[in-house]
């Protein structure tokens, strides 16, 4: 449900209030987040739905519950996504201001009275009823969640880095920024104090790694975005066929066609004269605007394979400028970052990983193992069993390097030149909206 942006008009008015919880979401609440989730099924759904309702939960809050029958939320969950504070808890005047005082009411047992920190075991652990169908003995431990992004960067950022020539060795885990990429992607950087940044989500208390505190950048489409532009041109049939001869994958099959055309130049230079500005659901960060939308500039009446590889690979490159406009906004405000750790779907893709390299400047590491969710999970479930002492330890022992990509240097001032234009494409849809919305 975090994809569902029909919530734009109590988003909208929720941002109005220009409330203090606001400063601790970029300044600007994201539809994405529950407030205006809630006050919309409040508001359209009321007798259906929210009158009913006993409790709102996050996914991962949910999972747990069905787990153990305990009701506590996540730390992570509540903080990130909630307007929940580590250091003060719940404001009863944002819930009121924006029409959801009913939550305050109740001391909100319906949205969460009971915050555990992420690893904390929860109840008696697993209950007979889940143990069996789960085929898991009862009694099992459950650690109170992390939202799936959140595990990720905490499956990768703590990762043990000597002997990969990294900036990050010997350096605070601070100058790291985990980027997990699925069908969106989120920038997760920590710092010891917290750090406002303008468009960017926190800072949160302890909502990733215990006494940290967190921001969260994203896109709201990447993955999606990929197949939305691919799956769409007229060559696609083709490349499905293509590829299934071959085996292959419709992306390891273009990766590799691209290779063959570029011929003797760099891959990357293929898009010299095609330019993508990625936001087709709009821009989570750092501009935080709703309104804004995908653009593409320097089509031909071509819709060869030739022309979906080029597309594809321009695609590619905008998502990667998207991550170094958001890092550009972090080190604007005090982040201090030199290392991408990058894991999730999209960090199985060579050439997605390369392009977020060459067009940062800044070496990518990736996980020994792929699925670093689920290393994030495991951790906590290490931490609930009694198998670490703390959150810290345990990443230390199960994060693990698997392979470090390095920029190419040498193309850094191509990539400089699109970065320009990247920057006018944004500035130029905010001047046509100016104008189609002038006298």
């Amino acid at each position: 449900m975090w994809l569902d942006h029909r919530a734009v008009n109590q988003v909208h008015r929720i941002n109005e209030t220009k409330h203090s919880v606001l400063q601790y979401v970029g300044g600007v609440m994201s539809v994405e987040m529950q407030a205006p989730k809630l006050l919309w099924l409040k508001e359209n759904l009321r007798e259906t739905c929210w009158d009913k309702a006993g409790h709102f939960f996050d996914l991962p809050d949910f999972l747990s519950w069905k787990a153990t029958g305990v009701t506590a939320r996540s730390l992570c969950s509540l903080v990130c996504k909630w307007t929940y504070s580590a250091e003060k808890g719940w404001d009863d005047s944002f819930w009121k201001m924006v029409g959801l005082e009913d939550l305050v009411a109740d001391n909100y047992s319906k949205i969460g009275n009971q915050v555990l920190p992420p690893g904390t075991s929860l109840g008696n652990g697993l209950t007979p009823e889940a143990a069996k169908d789960l085929g898991l003995p009862a009694g099992i431990a459950v650690a109170a969640s992390l939202i799936d992004a959140h595990a990720g960067g905490l499956g990768v950022i703590g990762a043990d880095v000597r002997g990969h020539g990294l900036a990050c060795e010997g350096q605070p885990v601070t100058s790291r920024l985990a980027i997990i990429c699925g069908t969106s992607s989120c920038h997760m950087g920590i710092s010891k104090n917290p750090i406002f940044v303008p468009g960017v989500w926190g800072p949160y208390f302890s909502a990733m790694v215990p006494g940290f505190w967190l921001n969260e950048g994203g896109q709201s489409v990447t993955g999606k975005l990929i197949d939305h532009m691919v799956q769409g041109h007229a060559a696609f049939p083709e490349l499905q066929a293509k590829a299934t001869a071959r085996c292959q994958s419709i992306y390891a099959y273009l990766n590799s066609h691209l290779d063959l055309i570029k011929k003797t130049q760099p891959v990357g230079f293929l898009t010299v004269d095609l330019h993508v500005w990625p936001d087709f659901h709009g821009n989570r960060s750092p501009l935080a605007d709703l309104t804004l939308k995908g653009m593409v500039t320097g089509l031909k009446l071509s819709q060869d394979l030739d022309d979906l590889a080029i597309l594809y690979l321009a695609t590619v490159q905008a998502i990667a400028f998207g991550t170094r406009l958001i890092i550009e906004a972090m080190e604007s405000a005090g982040h201090s970052i030199s290392t991408l750790f990058l894991c999730g779907g999209l960090g199985k893709n060579p050439l997605f990983v390369q392009m977020h390299a060459d067009i940062t400047g800044m070496p990518v590491v990736l996980s020994q193992e792929v699925e670093s969710v689920l290393v994030g999970a495991a951790i906590l479930g290490a931490c609930a069993s009694g198998d670490f002492a703390s959150v810290q330890e345990a990443m230390a022992r199960m994060s693990k390097v698997g392979k470090v990509v390095f920029p190419r240097r040498e193309d850094k001032r191509y990539y400089d030149k699109k970065y320009q234009v990247f920057l006018k494409l944004v500035e130029h849809q905010k001047e046509y909206a100016s104008i189609m919305k002038g006298d």
